[in-house]
């Protein structure tokens, strides 16, 4: 399976510009033979919004009218993405920082970001209300995390255990998260035996720096494909799922065996689920 991450520029409040921006982007990716393109978060919206009221209008049910179009775009083109978007609660009256992977046949997956920093629109969101889940593409099962997450590792962790192949993590990394874009990842798809495509973008909003860094990591943590830092570019790997299935690692046959799944002692872990009553700045 061939994918396709597309680190780009998005520009604040301009859905049809963005929307036109990432079509002509799944044509070009499509015609290189990619099977799967992953966008950026809000890469229909942009993220830096300053309240929710002003985020409103810029978010829609899911399905809705920008995943119908580009439900049709894959279609024509036989392709799959996964993109970041803003969705429209149920009561319309906030939004929920979302992700969906729409193949050619349907709206396959809709994600709603659990761990919500405090910046950009994610002050005003609501929190994801789903557990966590895979879906079953044509080539792949695909794991759906947004930014922040990649930070809690029992959320990739949860998706292995499902059996996901690949997690797929539309990201807005600003300056402060060079740790994360730079080794978090790799650590993500090694400790879980996974492939981990996480999806910067690049440029500035509201005087937040985006910086990039885009990777696609196998499941030995080695990086396949990195971008730099400040450009817009599109990363390219052919990724294995029977890699990511097969989590014995023979180091010396019968010498060294690693199986980090196999060898989990959920028993001893039971504090990871105490609450821990404490709340971020700026909630309540």
């Amino acid at each position: 399976m061939k994918i396709a991450g597309i680190q780009m520029d998005v520009s604040l409040m301009e859905k049809e510009q963005n929307l036109n921006r990432v079509i002509e982007k799944m044509n070009e990716t499509a015609s290189q033979g990619a099977n799967l393109s992953v966008f950026p978060e809000c890469a229909l919206t942009g993220y830096c919004f300053a309240s929710l009221e002003e985020a409103i209008p810029f978010a829609e049910p899911i399905p809705g009218p920008s995943t119908q179009k580009l439900q049709q775009v894959c279609r024509e083109l036989d392709h799959s993405i996964v993109i970041g978007m803003l969705e429209l609660t149920e009561k319309k009256q906030g939004v929920y920082n979302a992700a969906v992977l729409i193949t050619p046949e349907e709206v396959l997956g809709n994600y709603r970001k659990i761990h919500l920093p405090f910046l950009g629109v994610d002050r005003f969101a609501t929190p994801g209300d789903r557990e966590f889940d895979v879906y079953k593409h044509p080539q792949a099962i695909i794991g759906l995390n947004i930014c922040y997450d990649s930070a809690f590792p029992e959320s990739s962790r949860v998706m292995s255990l499902l059996g996901a192949d690949l997690i797929t993590l539309p990201t807005n990394w600003p300056s402060g998260a060079e740790c994360m874009a730079e080794h978090g990842i790799n650590m993500r798809a090694m400790e879980n035996g996974i492939y981990y495509c996480a999806i910067n973008r690049v440029g500035l909003e509201r005087g937040f720096q985006f910086i990039g860094k885009s990777s696609i990591c196998a499941p030995s943590g080695e990086s396949l494909v990195r971008a730099s830092g400040t450009d817009e570019e599109i990363l390219y790997a052919t990724i294995d799922p029977a890699i990511a299935r097969n989590k014995r690692v023979d180091r010396v046959p019968d010498l060294h065996v690693i199986d980090r799944l196999a060898d989990r002692r959920p028993e001893m872990y039971e504090k990871i689920i105490e609450p821990h009553g404490l709340h971020p700045p700026g909630r309540n």
